[in-house]
């Protein structure tokens, strides 16, 4: 497992493979994975999509949950069209995101490690209670998007 440097401060680090758009099955992000939340961790958009990510987060319970992977489809383009694909309804404002992050944060115990993977590294961010720990960025080659994954710690309580 990685942890942060003698000064505490995120460990970036870069590593190249095929892309996919099964995320997961991408070898250093499944090495990821494996490392930072093991083999029992939340994932609110499961592949391929059969719910809507916000309703299945509100299921559960406070502070209930250790481990989770946030792999929402990077853009809002992405989730229109996989979720039209599935059958489901979408939310295409910015206050979706907002919303899916603010119960990610409600949902995670203390010290829980979350996962975030897109094309930026703001994570579930700070003013959430979280603290990023290590990033990394999976290059692809060409003209296809890094694929950046944000390793955070939750680190305040929301009952603090």
């Amino acid at each position: 497992m990685c942890e942060n440097n003698k000064m505490g401060l995120a460990i970036i680090e870069r590593s190249w493979a095929m892309p996919s758009h099964e995320t997961f099955s991408i070898l250093p992000i499944k090495k990821l994975i494996a490392e930072e939340l093991g083999n029992d961790f939340v994932d609110p958009f499961p592949y391929p999509f059969k719910r809507d990510a916000l309703e299945f987060l509100k299921e559960f319970a406070t502070e209930s949950v250790q481990n989770l992977a946030f792999d929402p489809p990077y853009s809002v383009r992405q989730l229109k069209e996989k979720y039209q694909q599935a059958g489901l309804s979408y939310e295409t404002r910015p206050t979706y995101w907002k919303n899916l992050k603010a119960e990610i944060s409600r949902i995670m115990k203390p010290n829980g490690t979350v996962i975030s993977f897109g094309w930026n590294s703001g994570g579930i961010g700070i003013t959430l209670g979280f603290k990023i720990k290590r990033i990394l960025l999976v290059a692809h080659g060409g003209i296809h998007n890094d694929t950046i994954c944000t390793v955070e710690k939750k680190i305040q309580s929301r009952l603090q």
